[in-house]
């Protein structure tokens, strides 16, 4: 997978997760949890695209 092509997915994954969130808090019944979990998970995809961006190895579980 091209440098470019990778880039490009991690950014699509964030903006998924975006999404999820602000949809988790647009219901009265909001997982508290949950909505903590995926701004974690948005958070690792950030850190990977910023270090993809730097030229570091990037690593996304």
């Amino acid at each position: 997978m091209s440098l470019q092509s990778h880039l490009a997915e991690l950014e699509k994954k964030h903006k998924a997760l975006e999404d999820q969130i602000h949809d988790c808090q647009a219901h009265p019944a909001v997982d508290d949890l949950e909505v903590v979990e995926l701004k974690r998970k948005k958070l690792l995809v950030k850190e990977a695209i910023e270090r993809l961006r730097q030229g570091e190895p990037f690593s996304v579980h």
